[in-house]
């Protein structure tokens, strides 16, 4: 299968159930976060197929937002095996 379709594929739910318990926990704050410090990674959750992202001064919904920094570098990896690893630089959140 190629990369487009597992990005079609993979979902919030399925991303989220790669995540430990503390990893989700962790998830959860991050969501009642005011914001990401500008320069921080993530992925929007509903727009996998944009791949990485990097936080600027634009207001992001946090309900929709897997910060890098909120999981383990072995679980990032995971994620993106499957979403692509490059940050998408192009795109405005």
């Amino acid at each position: 299968m190629n990369s487009h379709k597992r990005i079609d594929y993979l979902t919030r739910d399925g991303v989220m159930r790669l995540l430990s318990d503390d990893e989700a926990a962790s998830v959860s704050n991050a969501e009642s976060a005011a914001h990401l410090d500008e320069g921080d990674e993530y992925l929007d959750l509903e727009h996998l197929d944009e791949g990485v992202r990097k936080a600027d001064s634009l207001i992001i919904d946090m309900g929709r937002v897997l910060p890098r920094k909120a999981i383990h570098q072995i679980t990032w990896s995971k994620i993106l095996a499957v979403v692509g690893g490059a940050p998408n630089r192009d795109a405005a959140p």
